[in-house]
């Protein structure tokens, strides 16, 4: 993932980002650059593949300066080359960025029309076009940093340098993350505390729609309508620790929150979020060709799978066999070398789920590892690898890995049903321009449903059972809700298939018995209003998940309901994992548990 750092310095600078940027690597990215600014003149190195280019490059061409930026790529728009490669320039203006512009196209057309001329395939050069056009007509550079920030839409963390400000960098975030660090006569900037503990552990953690403007010694934080705002100042334990909880109580939380920025990674890997096409899949795994497909997984990984089995029948018209993977290596599924295996592992260890790929390895079937770890074991035994991007998840409890999961499932679905000629371009298009408007809305139901989540969990936490229903798609994410809560609060919890309901659950329904209903307005959703008005009739306390939409048609008196925006169908379930997400987190919170590292869990199960 991408990684950004900034100083406004009394020394040169060159050398102490590119250091910084090391500590950035953990990330991932596929090229680096750094620009300096040395008596109103900017000039920057960039090159493609790891920091030691960069650092070659830098020993034969330095760069001098006390105010500089730089930054690693993971590529989205854009192949990974020395031309796409930050800092961009145009015209003073010099820009650093992590994440995705969604209307850069329009943007781009724009400026063009303008005589504006491009040098890269990127979205951040529209950034520096703009800037570069407001400083033209007149304003100085907060006021033009203030007009982009509201013609760009999109997930970002944005750093600025101008060829005439020699002691100003601007920063701006909007879902990625983004640290202020303290000095004494210098400041900096970073993707996170860890590339800033080198030089300070005084760190003020920026928060969306924030813009910052940093001198050697102040820095002032407005919101994007230029209105100021006040941030705390807090000290970092980033040199003692492999990653920082940054402003947040827990790894968990953390990780919940970085959510929109890791699976816009994710999904740039898959699909062209310019050309709004999937890339084609890995030709170890040949989708076209194929007669079915075995997914294996345990735990979280598991509902993911249970999930993209959904997609790939829907999508592709695979058939697909899916089981825990403490079953699946026992149960000798008899397969056939015209099918293939998928295997979802965070870690890339879990040991059931290795001995089920090796099982199928015996058997003749093309492999693929969903994994977060290329080099884990499961992905370095696969034949094709299909990473998720999601970078390190401390919290025991999956969060962030299993809305990759999903990202990547779902982009897999689609890539697979075009190869089999089951999607149009038409459809592909549609599909994949839902997917890019994910990170953006996921930002968006974070912000607007953290206080009401907060409020509900104090209630939630005086029961000792929950059932979660859902139909479709949301009936995994009712398993998922269920285990969720189980894992980190200890509050009893059990998840259904809806429609089962009235094969025995329903026993269950009292007034102590808080039932937590998952129900987008999709193709299920009358029917699970049924099941709901069976539960309100005996008394049940029913939590309703459910979009606009659903919350006007469904007219149910509710112990509480949370509303989201009314999506695709196929992002409902990246977005309505948000809700139980932080339910189970506040919940457990409320109840005092060690929300990272709950009683008898671990990260990886590497023994059977």
């Amino acid at each position: 993932m991408c990684g950004i750092v900034g100083i406004v310095g009394n020394q040169p600078v060159a050398g102490r980002l590119v250091d910084a940027l090391k500590r950035l690597e953990y990330r991932g990215y596929d090229s680096a650059g750094v620009a300096t600014l040395k008596d109103g003149a900017m000039e920057r190195r960039r090159a493609e593949g790891k920091l030691f280019n960069l650092e070659k490059l830098l020993s034969e061409k330095p760069l001098a300066g006390e105010i500089g930026i730089a930054h690693t790529r993971w590529a989205t728009h854009g192949v990974p080359n020395e031309i796409n490669a930050h800092p961009h320039f145009v015209d003073g203006v010099a820009v650093v960025h992590n994440g995705i512009i969604e209307n850069f196209a329009a943007l781009k057309t724009e400026l063009m029309a303008e005589g504006a001329i491009f040098t890269s395939q990127t979205d951040t050069e529209v950034v520096a076009h703009l800037l570069a056009r407001y400083r033209r007509e007149g304003l100085d550079g907060k006021a033009a940093m203030l007009a982009m920030l509201n013609r760009v839409e999109g997930a970002y963390a944005l750093l600025v340098m101008f060829a005439d400000e020699p002691e100003k960098l601007y920063a701006a975030r909007f879902g990625p993350p983004l640290a202020v660090g303290h000095g004494r006569g210098e400041m900096f900037l970073g993707s996170d505390a860890i590339a800033l503990s080198p030089f300070t552990h005084e760190i003020t953690y920026l928060v969306d729609g924030d813009c910052a403007i940093l001198s050697r010694d102040t820095v002032e934080i407005v919101d994007f309508s230029g209105k100021p705002v006040s941030r705390q100042k807090q000290i970092s334990q980033a040199a003692a620790f492999m990653v920082d909880k940054g402003n947040h109580r827990h790894f968990m939380e953390k990780e919940i929150y970085e959510q929109p920025e890791v699976i816009s990674h994710a999904l740039s890997h898959y699909v062209d979020l310019a050309g709004l096409t999937v890339k084609p899949a890995d030709p170890a795994i040949d989708f076209a060709n194929l007669r079915g497909l075995a997914i294996s997984a345990c735990g979280t990984a598991y509902l993911a799978g249970l999930v993209g089995k959904y997609w790939f029948e829907r999508y592709a018209r695979l058939p697909v066999e899916i089981d825990v993977a403490s079953e699946f290596r026992y149960r000798e599924m008899p397969l056939s070398k015209d099918q293939a295996a998928l295997f979802i592992s965070q870690s890339g260890e879990t040991a059931d789920t290795l001995a089920s790929l090796r099982y199928c390895r015996q058997e003749g079937l093309a492999i693929g590892a969903v994994v977060n770890v290329r080099e884990s074991t499961i992905g370095r035994e696969a034949d094709a690898i299909f990473p998720i991007l999601a970078g390190p998840e401390i919290g025991v409890a999956s969060t962030k890995a299993f809305t990759c999961q999903l990202a990547v499932m779902a982009s897999l679905a689609v890539a697979a049903g075009k190869a089999r000629g089951l999607i149009t371009a038409v459809e592909e298009q549609e599909m994949v321009g839902h997917l890019a408007e994910m990170p953006r809305i996921m930002s968006k139901v974070l912000n607007a449903i953290q206080p009401q989540m907060e409020n509900l969990s104090r209630e939630l936490s005086r029961f000792k059972d929950v059932l979660y229903l859902g139909r479709g798609t949301s009936y995994p994410l009712a398993l998922e809700g269920a285990l969720k809560l189980k894992e980190i609060s200890y509050i009893h919890a059990e998840g259904y298939a809806a429609g089962e309901l009235k094969h025995g659950p329903i026993a269950l329904i009292d007034e102590n018995m808080p039932v937590i209903v998952i129900a987008p307005h999709d193709r299920f959703f009358e029917k699970t209003v049924s099941n709901m008005q069976e539960v309100a009739a005996r008394g049940g306390r029913i939590i309703f998940i459910t979009d606009e939409t659903g919350a006007k048609a469904a007219r149910l008196d509710t112990m509480a309901t949370i509303v989201l925006p009314d999506v695709a169908e196929i992002i409902a379930p990246m977005v309505f994992s948000l809700p139980i997400q932080l339910l189970a987190y506040h919940t457990a919170v409320f109840m005092g548990t060690d929300v990272d590292q709950p009683r008898n869990l671990a990260k990886s199960v590497t023994v059977e």
